[in-house]
């Protein structure tokens, strides 16, 4: 921890002492996860065995109000979130339910295996359940700014700070191509980290956490943030079958025009895939130079094994993703070497 944590943690502890008529040296905390922001997770258990978890957010770093006002908005709405059992935004502390230990991801096996796939088939579902009861409006734009802010994550801190690379001569055209690909599609409400460490498994139920920097925005964003996450990589077919059912769905609920066909809507998640690929990209290089924080730069293939997949998806831009694999493959795989050898620094 920092030197700040023990005064932050005696705060903590504090709080939920007052909270919860105890003593100081009765509070039982202990540091459940972190997360790739400022934010802490502390569990607490009560008298009797019951436990609650405890979110530390530095005010100065983190505002947890959009957190707070979703999650309200969300409960109310009937979706599966932590409730909000003590709230203070002057020191960034909030009590929510302990949804346990078991992200999805612990669920999986291989791409193939049948628990996967459907708890894959489960996790998309809530993506209905969250767009069809959660109006956007009051959320703010995954516009054309936010989205371009994005995807040049990538040339600043994955080509240019870890890489030493210029970006590629397709560079402009592929960017706006992705903007306005994202931009044609409906507006809903977006989780915008929809990935399966973000989807607690309580009670053979899903559960929603980590969507304080939920969007107005495209319809395929979550979609592709589950496919095309952290832990799997599926083959095109399976992917395009995912792709198409969403689409029907969404369609039945009202949520996509009927003029959007199959063709369209893969292309269109093709995009957002590779969209949400480079941006993943330069966030976990900014992660690691930026935030000293370990770890991201070994995901930065699996990233790369998507993005690769997504390109093959669209038409006109073979020669960037010839590039990808003749020239950024290898300075990636070189680099990894590099910062991954006895005595290394990223």
């Amino acid at each position: 921890m920092s030197d700040a944590a023990p005064s932050r943690l005696e705060l903590l502890s504090r709080w939920a002492a007052e909270r919860h008529g105890l003593p100081r040296q009765a509070v039982d905390l202990r540091l459940a996860a972190g997360d790739a922001s400022f934010r802490r997770y502390y569990r607490l258990t009560l008298s009797g065995g019951a436990t609650r978890m405890l979110m530390d957010a530095p005010p100065e770093q983190e505002d947890s109000r959009p957190f707070v006002t979703i999650a309200r908005r969300w409960a109310a709405a009937g979706l599966p979130v932590p409730s909000l059992h003590g709230i203070d935004l002057a020191h960034g502390f909030l009590e929510l339910d302990d949804l346990g230990d078991a992200p999805l991801q612990t669920c999986f096996g291989s791409e193939s295996d049948a628990a996967t796939l459907a708890w894959h088939e489960r996790a998309m579902a809530l993506i209905h359940e969250l767009q069809n009861r959660a109006g956007p409006d009051e959320l703010p734009p995954f516009d054309a700014t936010l989205l371009g802010r994005e995807l040049d994550l990538f040339p600043e801190w994955c080509l240019g700070e870890w890489l030493n690379m210029a970006p590629p001569p397709g560079w402009p055209a592929l960017r706006e191509a992705l903007i306005a690909s994202a931009l044609a599609q409906p507006v809903v409400t977006v989780h915008r980290d929809y990935d399966a460490m973000n989807l607690m498994v309580r009670d053979d139920g899903l559960h929603l956490i980590d969507f304080q920097d939920a969007v107005a925005g495209p319809l395929s964003y979550d979609l592709i943030s589950l496919l095309r996450g952290r832990y799997c990589r599926f083959d095109a077919d399976r992917f395009a079958a995912w792709v198409e059912a969403f689409r029907q769905r969404a369609r039945r609920d009202g949520r996509l025009p009927a003029r959007v066909d199959s063709a369209t809507f893969l292309s269109q998640a093709q995009a957002m895939a590779a969209q949400r690929s480079l941006k993943v990209l330069g966030i976990f290089c900014r992660l690691t130079l930026r935030d000293g924080k370990r770890g991201y730069l070994a995901r930065l293939p699996h990233f790369l094994d998507h993005l690769d997949d997504s390109l093959a998806g669209l038409d006109g831009h073979d020669a960037l993703q010839a590039w990808l694999n003749a020239t950024l493959r290898p300075a990636l795989t070189a680099r990894l070497a590099e910062t991954t050898g006895p005595g290394s620094q990223p």
